[in-house]
């Protein structure tokens, strides 16, 4: 199968964008207090959820992680670092796709009133870390760690929209965001379960704090403080979408490329003008605003499962995770109308995922003939001799349900297999390593080649960090999950 079909998601979702959008150029002027007249909002409504829920997915996770304490999920308040001393498991239930073979550290960053500076210890050269820059509207704006500054010390100023100054005195480098909020987003790699202790330390030297604390100096008249709406998932798939989006844009100023469409959300009050409002409202425009935002969910969904019948998606991440501008190179080689619908699949399989250069993940949501992997199955999977898959850094398979995309439970409490773990693993006599997928135990002579699946559905995902080059220019090809029951 080929690595994308490139023409498929395009033809489908240009069509189905079109569709969305056509009654813009035949809707009526606006009417009553503002608010456009049925069939204009329900047209830019179409296009506002496209636009916006990656930045919704985002709220979600914001607010799960730094704002409301009793979440189960929540790490620390805002210009506050919380490390996650272990792995991910199946109770972890934010985020789809959760990495599990590196500790996190977590940042959600406010860079309203100051900068705030990142300082990271020295670590030794045989162990990858990184700390993914974010923003509001989940771009990848920069990174720093083992690929883009080293695995030596430094200190890193991430400064908003709004900030005027220069360089001060100790700071490595300036790192500018577009957007008021974002988050650092930590890995460290873990080598083995006795390595945990060696984590905890370098996570400990970890250090987030505003611009004014790191100079001594006073620190500025703080921002307003924000006032953020409950997380509802049942409003969230409705109508309320609309207000979380309306809370985040105001927190990005606009982008030039994006002036014209920004001014086309301000008509239903999102992102500007008064603020969102459903009961202000008329059930007329009410109406046809929820049938635009289904009909591009629709819309994009049937995209999204044209855009799985094939199984070597090594390009696939670097098609959804990325900076701005990555992004946009994205829409302009699929002859997108823009770069919306890449972020919005980004969001939709796995929030925060690594640009290309950082790390791929190749995703199995097909085995050798064509088929969706299930646990009534069994199967295999054969990796080359030598460092078997290409990855500077390391590499990690992990298995997931097929429906939430969790990881899944089992009785080894074994999510995944990585190259750390090789040498508890049996190679094959040329040096390969086979491994088996399936529910049940292969029997105690294989059981350390084990990845347990589920009883029903799942999904493989492949993670190679600092990605060999002939896997970023898309020449190399993914070993087949192989049927063999």
């Amino acid at each position: 199968m080929n690595a994308l079909r490139t023409s498929a998601v395009p033809k489908l979702f240009s069509f189905a964008l079109v569709a969305c959008l056509a009654l813009a150029s035949f809707a009526p002027a606006s009417f009553g207090a503002g608010v456009p007249a049925p069939a204009e909002a329900g047209a830019i409504a179409a296009q506002a959820y496209l636009y916006g829920y990656p930045l919704v997915m985002n709220y979600k996770a914001i607010y799960m992680n730094a704002v409301w304490k009793e979440s189960p999920d929540f790490k620390a308040p805002f210009n506050e670092i919380k490390n996650v001393a272990h792995v991910s498991t199946p109770d972890d239930k934010a985020i789809v796709c959760p990495n599990a073979d590196t500790p996190y550290s977590w940042a959600y960053l406010d860079l309203r009133a100051e900068p705030m500076v990142l300082t990271v210890p020295k670590i030794e050269r045989k162990r990858y870390y990184s700390v993914q820059l974010i923003d509001a509207y989940t771009h990848n704006f920069a990174y720093i760690g083992t690929r883009a500054t080293g695995n030596k010390p430094g200190s890193y100023l991430i400064a908003g929209p709004d900030w005027k100054g220069e360089k001060p005195k100790g700071i490595s480098r300036v790192i500018r965001c577009e957007t008021q909020i974002a988050l650092a987003f930590y890995r460290t790699q873990l080598f083995d379960p006795g390595d945990l202790e060696n984590v905890k330390q370098i996570q400990a030297r970890y250090k987030v704090q505003p611009l004014s604390r790191f100079l001594g100096i006073a620190s500025p008249t703080p921002a307003p403080a924000l006032s953020f709406p409950a997380w509802d998932e049942k409003k969230a798939q409705g109508i309320g979408f609309y207000e979380y989006l309306d809370f985040m844009l105001r927190l990005c100023p606009v982008h030039p490329s994006e002036r014209k469409l920004r001014e086309r959300f301000a008509l239903i009050h999102v992102g500007g003008g008064p603020s969102f409002e459903i009961a202000k409202l008329s059930q007329e425009v009410t109406q046809t605003m929820s049938a635009g935002m289904e009909g591009m969910r629709s819309a994009v969904l049937k995209a999204l499962e044209a855009d799985k019948p094939f199984s070597d998606l090594v390009m696939a991440s670097m098609d959804m995770f990325g900076s701005r501008e990555q992004l946009e190179a994205v829409g302009k080689r699929l002859s997108l109308k823009d770069f919306y619908f890449p972020r919005y699949r980004g969001a939709f399989y796995g929030i925060y995922g690594n640009s290309g250069e950082e790390a791929v993940y190749p995703v199995y949501f097909f085995d050798s003939e064509g088929k969706k992997p299930d646990g009534a199955h069994k199967y295999r999977l054969c990796l080359p001799p030598g460092k078997h898959l290409p990855a500077r850094a390391f590499w990690s398979i992990t298995m997931y349900d097929g429906t939430d995309f969790l990881l899944v439970a089992n009785p080894i409490n074994r999510y995944l297999v990585n190259s750390p773990m090789l040498p508890q693993m049996k190679l094959d006599a040329d040096g390969g390593l086979t491994l088996y997928v399936q529910h049940d135990s292969p029997g105690k002579d294989r059981e350390s080649n084990w990845l347990p699946a589920p009883a029903g559905p799942f999904e493989l995902v492949m993670r190679l960090y600092l990605p060999d080059a002939d896997v970023r220019e898309h020449r190399w090809k993914m070993p087949l999950l192989e049927r063999i029951d």
